[in-house]
């Protein structure tokens, strides 16, 4: 089997690509892919615990806590005591904050619609079903692999 006939190689390639492309549209505004993803993974009225943003962007902590220290530096993101539990903070978007995570969710939304203009809904639908079962396959993988681990 050539590389190009496997699942993993064009999801690879597509990923490259695009986040080549938003690095270059959010580079203009001192920010990376990273940045933007995380903009757009905070509440944007309560905020939202930093134990929770992680799992969510599928980040390990330490990477994480360098990605929010460089969002706070850019005020971008503010860090306060969550008054529902002590022992956490809530990251939360600042004004400045909020106009890079609208400008984020207009570049997802272009390029939305972009390749729907492309695409009929059956291809999308068989997209998005795709996707879904490699990311069964993956998951099994996964669980499977831990289970091996214990």
């Amino acid at each position: 089997m050539k590389p190009q006939e496997t699942f993993d190689f064009q999801i690879r390639k597509a990923w490259i690509a695009l986040s080549k492309m938003y690095n270059e549209q959010v580079a203009q505004y001192g920010l990376t892919v990273a940045m933007g993803f995380a903009l757009l993974n905070i509440d944007i009225t309560k905020g939202t615990p930093s134990t929770s943003l992680g799992p969510k962007m599928g980040m390990e902590s330490t990477s994480l806590s360098r990605l929010l220290n460089s969002l706070e530096k850019q005020a971008l993101i503010s860090r306060e005591s969550n008054p529902n539990d002590g022992r956490s903070v809530l990251v939360k978007l600042t004004k400045e904050g909020l106009k890079m995570r609208d400008r984020s969710r207009q570049a997802v939304l272009d390029f939305n619609h972009q390749v729907l203009a492309e695409v009929s809904e059956e291809e999308v639908r068989s997209f998005f079903k795709v996707m879904s079962s490699v990311s069964k396959v993956i998951d099994t993988h996964r669980a499977e692999e831990l289970l091996k681990m214990t």
